[in-house]
């Protein structure tokens, strides 16, 4: 649940306590967003808590308030459950068609018109005015179906946030990441930077069409991905051999699958299931009992391995379970007759929730010119699709456009810079394909522009970047357990599993938001490498981890409702070995706009 961050600050100050430290205002929009509460309700959890504990409101007691209070007591409500209005609308002849969604009413006319009737298309007349308030006059790219011109911005749209441009922070340091200190973070300009795809053949490039796979090319995809990672585990862990999920055996056998839940919700401790291959278990699964095993962390998707018993035949008694492993890292690119490679790296949403004017971006922009680094990557949304302005319907501007004017006066900025452009789409582009694995934006040409996919693994002056805008920490976290609770660092474990998985959305079934589209992600959504940079813009706390020795960054969001948020700025210096890890090369920092 989206919280206001002023909500917050008032409902604990009517307890007495004061909420001034940004650092934790962002911690309890995290737990409102991840836990869905109300700021009511993070309150009152905090004051019963901080009554029984008899602690003060600060960074470690929230991590301990989150471990041992919300996980345990918090029920999530499943998104796809509709809850009843306790009062009945009371209808009347202008609203009577509120009852019918607009595809209820095309069948429901169908049913009385001839065939002939059925396939004409008749073509609806509307004014501007009237334009945003029906959704059936929205066109295939999703734009309002009202004429264009310079002054059709809505008048909310021309009006500055007050809360950015009063924020008092700009610039503040909030993470920092190897040695920071004395180091100039202004690139060298020398303008011969390289941007190029990892694995050309294996990028996506171009639209494609989607929602065309057949079930059997599904189920081929998610069987051959047991096989693979089967493959990796059996080699690494030294497996003689995998045995059959449901064979009753009376020994210890090890069994490799798909983690599944039992029924339709959260995965949990007692719904665990075992998908095995068609190979080895000929696609059959089992109830996995967790209760003698003492780590795990697991979520519907993720490929494992486990040792245990299984004397009946209903039910795998788990002793041990074997989690993915890191692929190999390529060879470092970056040699020492190289200047420093310098990465400015955001994500959207790039507007303030209160108006579509351009004004973090605007600031971005400003920090480009000064430090002028050899790269900028930007992860979308661009043209956010829960901006108010779009959910209102009242940008009187096609979406489209919004992002072309968007770009244009990004290059034009940056002509004169060294500076490469690599810019990714996002699944809540209300103007782009809504599938993932997501193709690049088709824009303009210009050679500092880089358009790439969601996801997508680049090379750059020989260091290797494995990019998403999806929110798959986000999504991870909702569907994940692990056990003991609070035993390691949440966020560096939820990042270790897309290394470990070899795959940018380890998930399976995808969250709601996310249309995934199997035979694209078998190609494009896989990691060939395990990358030397992993940026992973997610709702969640921002951060920069040496996860797997991959240094992953979350640069959060570059605006956070009406306020600013967070980018990020990595070095990387060169090295004289490049067969090992970059990571000792690296310095990051996370800073406010």
């Amino acid at each position: 649940m989206d919280v206001a961050e002023q909500d917050l600050v008032e409902e604990f100050d009517g307890f007495g306590i004061g909420v001034d430290d940004p650092d934790i205002i962002d911690k309890l929009k995290e737990l409102c967003l991840f836990y869905r509460l109300d700021a009511i309700k993070c309150a009152a959890e905090w004051v019963a808590f901080e009554h029984s504990k008899n602690v003060s409101l600060t960074l470690e007691t929230l991590e301990i308030f989150e471990r041992e209070r919300l996980s345990k007591t918090s029920t999530r409500t499943p998104k796809n459950v509709r809850t009843k209005k306790s009062s009945q609308k009371v209808l009347d002849i202008n609203t009577i068609g509120d009852l019918f969604e607009a595809d209820e009413t095309d069948d429901l006319l169908d049913a009385y018109g001839t065939p002939a009737a059925k396939n004409a298309k008749k073509r609806l007349q509307t004014t501007p005015e009237a334009a945003p308030n029906n959704k059936r006059l929205t066109s295939v790219s999703r734009s309002p179906a009202v004429p264009f011109s310079p002054r059709s911005l809505s008048p909310a749209a021309t009006t500055p946030s007050a809360k950015y441009s009063s924020r008092t922070n700009a610039g503040e340091v909030v993470c920092s990441f190897g040695s920071t200190e004395r180091i100039n973070w202004q690139g060298q300009g020398q303008g011969s930077c390289s941007v190029t795809l990892y694995d050309p053949g294996n990028s996506l490039t171009d639209m494609f069409k989607y929602m065309f796979q057949k079930l059997t090319d599904k189920a081929h995809v998610l069987n051959g991905a047991i096989e693979d990672m089967g493959v990796h585990l059996q080699t690494h862990y030294k497996v003689e051999e995998f045995s059959h999920v449901s064979l009753p055996v009376q020994e210890p056998v090890t069994v490799v699958g798909r983690v599944c839940c039992d029924s339709v919700g959260k995965l949990n401790a007692k719904s665990v299931l075992l998908e095995g291959s068609r190979e080895t278990s000929s696609g059959r699964h089992i109830a996995v009992d967790l209760s003698d095993v003492q780590h795990y962390s697991l979520f519907p998707g993720q490929l494992v391995a486990m040792d245990g018993l299984n004397s009946t035949g209903n039910k795998f008694v788990a002793k041990k379970v074997y989690e993915g492993i890191a692929l190999p890292q390529p060879d470092v690119g970056l040699s020492t007759s190289q200047s420093p490679l310098t990465v400015c790296i955001a994500a959207g949403p790039f507007t303030s929730s209160n108006n579509m004017l351009m004004e973090p971006i605007a600031d971005l922009i400003k920090i480009i010119k000064r430090d002028r680094p050899d790269v900028c990557i930007l992860l979308g949304p661009f043209v956010d699709a829960r901006h108010e302005e779009i959910e209102k319907c009242t940008l009187n501007m096609p979406y489209d456009d919004f992002f072309q004017q968007i770009i244009k006066d990004i290059n034009s900025a940056i002509e004169s810079l060294p500076t490469q452009l690599v810019v990714v789409p996002s699944q809540r582009d209300v103007h782009h394909e809504y599938v993932y694995p997501q193709p690049p934006f088709n824009s303009l040409s210009s050679k500092k522009i880089h358009f790439v996919s969601d996801p997508c693994t680049l090379n750059i002056d020989g260091v290797v970047f494995g990019i998403t805008s999806t929110d798959i920490l986000f999504h991870l976290g909702c569907e994940e357990i692990s056990s003991p609770p609070g035993s390691s660092d949440r966020l560096s474990r939820l990042t270790r599993h897309i290394i470990t998985q070899h795959s940018y959305y380890p998930l399976y079934p995808p969250a709601e938001d996310v249309n995934l589209d199997q035979d694209r992600y078998e190609t494009h959504a896989r990691l060939p490498v395990t990358p030397h940079v992993l940026v992973t813009p997610s709702d969640l706390r921002y951060y920069v981890k040496d996860v797997c020795g991959c240094c992953c960054v979350n640069p959060g969001r570059l605006a956070k409702g009406q306020v600013g948020g967070t980018y990020s700025r990595l070095m990387i210096r060169p090295t004289a070995d490049t067969t090992n890890s970059v990571i000792q090369n690296i310095s990051a920092q996370v800073l406010r706009i």
